[in-house]
Formats: structure tokens, C-alpha cells, sequence
């Protein structure tokens, strides 16, 4: 996308829209808790919107590539997201299906082409959708200067599965916006980026900035139009000006 490209609509709203008259697709992803040695929950989230990236940017899902309508349709409608768990053989037949797994320090996370709302394959729908928990061992130190930083909303109690999507959602929110060049940077960077929980004060700065913000549908767990996530990438940043906050 260059600068002249009109940024999305983002699909985030409560009230009915074109994006919901449009066939529905979902993206899945799995993300691997084994009993013995699950996943931190920062770092589960930081792979999840990774994953969410390298689908996006990968060859399959443009041009003429084997997933790209899938890819076009899902982005067309609400580009919902999915998080279920899987292990042992779970986890193994799951890898089995087209997908990407990508893997951060202690978390991996399968994403897959988009489906059909009601047409996941077998193998994932027999997958566990509710009850994904995830704990830090420890707080998550300060991301490093420069780092894109998805912004959780400190207001919000979601589940580490609803997190994951959420923060999906706001990495694929700050690739829509980005140019051809800044989306090229940071791929070829391997997608770095941090997941925090913002302040109060630093919350209510953020959304009054300018850079995109996920606001929830509102199909599970939380209220429509609930604001979850901020996409502060330092490209976006610096062609923003703040709006005023009432």
C-alpha cells in the first residue's frame, strides 16, 4: 500500500454494516499449551499477532498465491480470529494442515488460511476454543525504544485467547496503514513487536492519537465498541496528530 491508498475502514464497529452483509470468514490459530510447560502469556500474544503478519505478508496470500482469495474474502467481511489449544497429537494433526507455525521464546502459534465461519476443517474444529489461561512468570520488562507496541486496554479483563485475537487485530490494523516500504522494513526485521498493558493516563492519550485502534464487535466476552487495543507503530506515530480528548 503507498501513501495515496485510501487506509480501510476498519471493521471494528458495533452497528451492522457493508463488512457484515459480505460472506463471513475467520482466521484460525492454534496456539500449543502442553500440561507440563505452557506458554508465558505475553509472549503467547506477541507470537499470535506475529503469526498474524507473516500470513498476511507471505506469498501464498497475495497476488495469485494459493491462499489469496481466501485472503481477500476474509478481508472484505469482519477479519475475525479464532485462538484455540491444542497438544500432544492435538497439536501434531493440526500441523499437518496448510499453515504457518511461528514460534516466539516460550509460545508457538499455528495460523491458518482463512475459513468459511462455519467451515473450519475437522481437525481444528474438535479444537477448545474457551478456558485458554496463560500467566507471566514475571511482569514483562519495558519494550525496547523504537519497537512497534500493541496497547492493551487497561480497563478490560479478556481471557489469553481473546487477547490473542485482539492483538492480531491491531497488528493487522497498523499493516493496513503502513506503506509498501515501512510493511517491507518490518518484515525483512521479523516483525518485532512488544504487547503491554497501557496506564490510565497513558490509555487515554492513545486513543485520543490517532494511530488505529481495535474496537471489538463485540462477539464474545466483552461489549461492542469496546476500545481493546492500540497499534503504536513509530511510522504510523510519526504522520499522526494527536486529536483532543474530551
Amino acid at each position: 500500500m503507498n501513501n495515496d491508498t485510501p487506509v480501510q475502514e476498519s471493521p471494528f464497529r458495533s452497528e451492522p454494516g457493508v463488512r457484515d452483509q459480505a460472506p463471513q470468514f475467520v482466521l484460525p490459530l492454534v496456539v500449543r499449551i502442553e500440561r507440563a510447560a505452557p506458554p508465558a502469556r505475553t509472549d503467547a500474544l506477541e507470537t499470535a499477532a506475529r503469526a498474524v503478519l507473516v500470513m498476511l505478508a507471505d506469498e501464498r496470500s497475495l497476488g495469485d498465491g494459493e491462499w489469496a482469495g481466501a485472503v481477500r474474502d476474509w478481508q472484505d467481511a469482519r477479519i475475525r480470529k479464532v485462538v484455540r489449544r491444542a497438544r500432544g497429537a492435538e497439536w501434531r494433526r493440526a500441523e499437518a494442515l496448510p499453515g504457518i507455525t511461528v514460534t516466539g521464546k516460550s509460545a508457538e502459534v499455528r495460523v491458518f488460511p482463512p475459513v468459511p465461519l462455519d467451515g473450519w476443517p475437522r481437525e481444528l474444529a474438535k479444537l477448545q476454543v474457551s478456558g485458554t489461561d496463560l500467566d507471566d512468570p514475571e511482569p514483562p520488562a519495558p519494550a525496547d525504544p523504537g519497537t512497534p507496541v500493541l496497547w492493551l486496554s487497561p480497563d478490560l479483563e479478556m481471557s489469553a485467547g481473546k487477547a490473542m485475537a485482539q492483538a492480531g487485530h491491531g497488528a493487522q490494523l497498523a499493516w493496513w496503514e503502513l506503506t509498501d516500504g515501512e510493511r517491507e522494513a518490518w518484515r525483512d526485521a521479523g516483525f518485532p513487536l512488544a504487547v503491554r498493558t497501557a496506564g490510565p493516563d497513558h490509555w487515554r492519550r492513545l486513543t485520543g492519537s490517532g494511530l488505529p485502534v481495535v474496537r471489538d464487535a463485540g462477539f464474545t466476552e466483552i461489549a461492542p465498541g469496546s476500545c481493546t487495543v492500540v497499534a503504536d507503530h513509530p511510522a504510523l506515530r510519526q504522520r499522526r496528530r494527536p486529536r483532543p480528548v474530551p
